[in-house]
């Protein structure tokens, strides 16, 4: 009871899927024969002769025969007296095929019964919908090889090209290979984005192929083709099916030359499909400069690169002969490289081999920056051209049947020696900026210093000199004064071993300091003997007129003793800022060395770990 219940739940989620299929039943096998019974009717009446079908891509006769010939071969192993079990939703997707099949070959016959004459008119509608029809026909066709390959079931391995779709799919819906377009629909909106309504039904008409309301894994690794990358995967469908006028749902290469013949008389119009005979490309027709018209189905390239690049070449100019023609510039920005990092393993292996992973093996002159899918091997973009010049449309290492191609980028492996090379090369630009950082500082204290030694300067000049006395000049002193010269010049205290401290080793990064502290010397001498001889004069004058020197203001001589304690504090402050720069230069100087020797003591021991 329980068991049944669950079943019942299961049957109302849509979205649940089983790994238990169910087996194909009786029921099945009357609708199968009902379907080989209806084709082959409908292949009596597309071979009549008053047709005139051309042999040419999708060809309904073939078509017909191809799929009874399928189908009869994936069905024995069910139709024995002991029935195989289906796999996975095998059993699911043969009920919907045949159910499809059945519906589309009833219309093509009910084409025939009420065209009656007319459907032998290539123009008339009737013959146009059965045109129609026959692409439906081929395109279920190559679903039914696609999934059932040699007649075997494996749509629970399909293989989806692009990496991304891959992964969407195996993620949200497993090993199923055929799913209901609501379901669908609502998963990949949570990725790609879009409206419902308008939208929703143009974007159903371009990927459900077949047309029977379900999306198989076959008819998403199509699409996912056409409309490549992923990551701009609606947008690219977008410009280039819903807005582009360029595009061409269902027609086949003989209507692709119909309508060109309208457009004959200008050059470089043109139209696109999706190609009948290989799925998952694009089929171009064009008018040349000579007003013929050819058909081309670029390969491994996106189709937006390749309208861009024939707009360039002067190819394609016009979409359907209209003026306008879209600008698709703004998709070949929005596509990104697939990196790959290269391995430790896979450096080591090549290294050995004397080779690296990032270069091309085919030519080994240029590196790889293409990637062949499904496969997943790797060669540069020139071989991959030279190589499909030559008719191959395999892969040139496995002979996989290439189905798309995708841009890459390489990042080669960076081994930690040199990651730490690196590192010290970058501390060593750091240390050399440090070094400028430390000369503008230089700078800036010499410019410091240079001030402070014009503003000293300036104070020497009037500060130091004699105050005029209000008082009576004195009298004359006797002929026998010993005052008869002046005094001489006391001269100020210079230390000499400060200064060659100073500068001793380091003349390279002040080196004009020198002069303007012997300057200061000599000015702050000369200064003071003047002074000196100023003040004998007065004392001397004085005498004469009869006072003491000693009666003179006290003030005066406390003034010049403040005074001239303020000069040597100045200038021992000048002394002390030099010596600090030495020092912080000097400190700089030990710091590179350090470094230095720290790099040469790591690189020696790496060097050595690696003889070892």
């Amino acid at each position: 009871m329980a068991g049944s219940f669950m079943g019942f739940v299961r049957s109302l989620d849509p979205d649940s899927s089983s790994s238990e299929s169910q087996p194909l039943t009786s029921a099945d096998h009357k609708l199968l024969n009902k379907v080989l019974k209806r084709l082959r009717k409908l292949h009596r009446l597309c071979t009549d002769p008053r047709l005139c079908l051309k042999n040419s891509p999708p060809y309904l006769p073939e078509l017909v025969r191809e799929t009874v010939n399928l189908l009869s071969d994936i069905w024995t192993p069910y139709r024995s007296s002991l029935p195989a079990v289906p796999r996975g939703d095998e059993g699911e997707y043969l009920r919907i095929h045949v159910q499809h099949l059945l519906d589309k070959t009833d219309r093509a016959i009910l084409l025939f019964k009420e065209g009656k004459e007319k459907i032998f008119e290539e123009k008339s509608n009737y013959r146009r919908n059965l045109t129609k029809l026959s692409l439906l026909f081929s395109h279920m066709l190559w679903e039914l090889r696609a999934i059932f390959p040699g007649g075997q079931f494996q749509g629970d391995t399909y293989n989806v090209t692009k990496t991304e779709a891959r992964e969407f799919w195996r993620k949200i819906f497993g090993q199923k290979c055929i799913v209901k377009w609501n379901i669908f629909k609502q998963h990949l909106k949570n990725v790609h984005n879009f409206e419902e309504g308008m939208e929703a039904m143009a974007l159903k008409s371009t990927v459900d192929l077949t047309c029977n309301d379900h999306v198989s894994i076959f008819e998403f690794d199509i699409f996912t083709r056409l409309f490549q990358p992923w990551s701009t995967l609606l947008r690219n469908w977008n410009h280039l099916a819903v807005t582009h006028p360029g595009y061409m749902a269902f027609l086949t290469y003989d209507q692709v030359q119909a309508r060109l013949e309208h457009h004959k008389h200008r050059p470089g119009s043109y139209i696109f499909r999706l190609s009948c005979t290989r799925m998952g490309q694009w089929a171009i027709g064009y008018v040349t400069s000579d007003g013929s018209i050819l058909q081309t189905i670029p390969e491994t390239i996106p189709l937006y690169q390749v309208l861009i690049q024939g707009f360039r070449q002067g190819c394609y100019l016009y979409p359907d002969g209209r003026d306008v023609n879209p600008d698709l510039s703004t998709l070949c920005t929005s596509s990104q490289k697939g990196h790959i990092k290269v391995t430790a393993e896979q450096y080591e292996l090549y290294c050995e081999m004397g080779s690296t992973f990032q270069l091309c093996k085919i030519c080994a002159e240029r590196e790889k920056d293409t990637r062949i899918q499904p496969c997943g091997h790797l060669l540069c973009r020139p071989c991959l051209n030279g190589w499909q010049k030559s008719n191959a449309h395999t892969c040139p290492y496995c002979r996989c049947e290439i189905e798309g191609t995708e841009c890459i980028l390489i990042e080669p492996y960076r081994p930690t020696r040199d990651r730490t090379l690196e590192r010290k090369e970058e501390d060593e630009e750091d240390d050399d900026d440090d070094d400028d950082d430390d000369d503008d500082e230089d700078h800036e204290d010499v410019e410091l210093v240079m001030k402070k030694l014009a503003a000293m300067k300036r104070a020497s000049q009037e500060e130091y000199q004699v105050p005029n006395s209000s008082l009576v000049p004195p009298p004359l002193p006797p002929k026998h004064s010993t005052v008869s010269s002046p005094c001489p010049s006391p001269k100020p205290y210079i230390h000499p071993p400060v200064r060659d401290r100073l500068f001793k080793g380091h003349t390279n990064s002040v080196p004009h300091l020198v002069n303007h502290l012997n300057q200061f010397e000599e000015t702050s001498d000369r200064q003071l003997q003047y002074e000196a001889e100023q003040s004998c004069t007065s004392l001397s004058q004085t005498g004469r007129r009869g006072v003491a020197p000693w009666s003179l203001p006290a003030h005066s001589s406390k003034m010049k003793k403040d005074k001239r304690r303020e000069e040597v504090e100045d200038r021992n402050d000048l002394e002390m800022e030099l010596l600090a720069g030495r020092q912080s230069q000097k400190s700089s100087q030990r710091q590179r060395q350090l470094s230095s020797l720290t790099f040469l003591k790591d690189f020696t021991m790496e060097t050595n770990i690696t003889k070892d």
